[in-house]
């Protein structure tokens, strides 16, 4: 099974979520080093839909996040390569933007979900979802996993 061919630019992503009967979740995220809190977040987001779509900053967003001179580790295609192999996820969207605003708005997914350290108030695109109908749903992060946290570690500064 080729699973690459989950990874789709936004205008094919727009075509596949159309094709879709029941609900699309939609989770988004940086990935740089994969770890089981991601893979917990994804299967979590999974759960609330018949479908996961998965938005991934692209190298130039990871930089405009401020996550440091190094990050990305990973590059975007390698990124979205690896997540399009996790079972849970059905379709990898790159965004070059700041935040996933825009591909939310283009995906109109019925069910966003974030991690539990965003709030209703900070999670880019609740509005929109909430707008047409759909939900917010925050999960609870996995203790002890954070790519900052492995970075932190390798570099022996933890």
């Amino acid at each position: 099974m080729d699973t690459s061919t989950k990874i789709r630019d936004r205008r094919a992503a727009a075509a596949w979520r159309e094709g879709q009967p029941g609900i699309v979740a939609f989770t988004n995220g940086v990935f740089d080093l994969l770890h089981p809190g991601h893979v917990a977040l994804l299967e979590a987001a999974r759960a609330e839909g018949d479908a996961l779509v998965v938005g991934v900053n692209s190298d130039h967003s990871v930089r405009l996040l401020g996550k440091g001179p190094e990050r990305p580790i990973v590059p975007a295609l390698a990124r979205a390569r690896v997540l399009a192999a996790i079972a849970a996820v059905d379709c990898v969207v790159v965004f070059d933007e700041a935040t996933p605003l825009e591909l939310i708005r283009v995906l109109e997914p019925d069910v966003l979900v974030k991690g539990g350290d965003y709030t209703l108030a900070n999670t880019v695109g609740a509005d929109i979802v909430s707008a047409r109908g759909g939900r917010v749903k925050h999960v609870t992060l996995q203790d002890g996993f954070s790519t900052t946290a492995i970075v932190e570690r390798l570099r022996g500064s933890t």
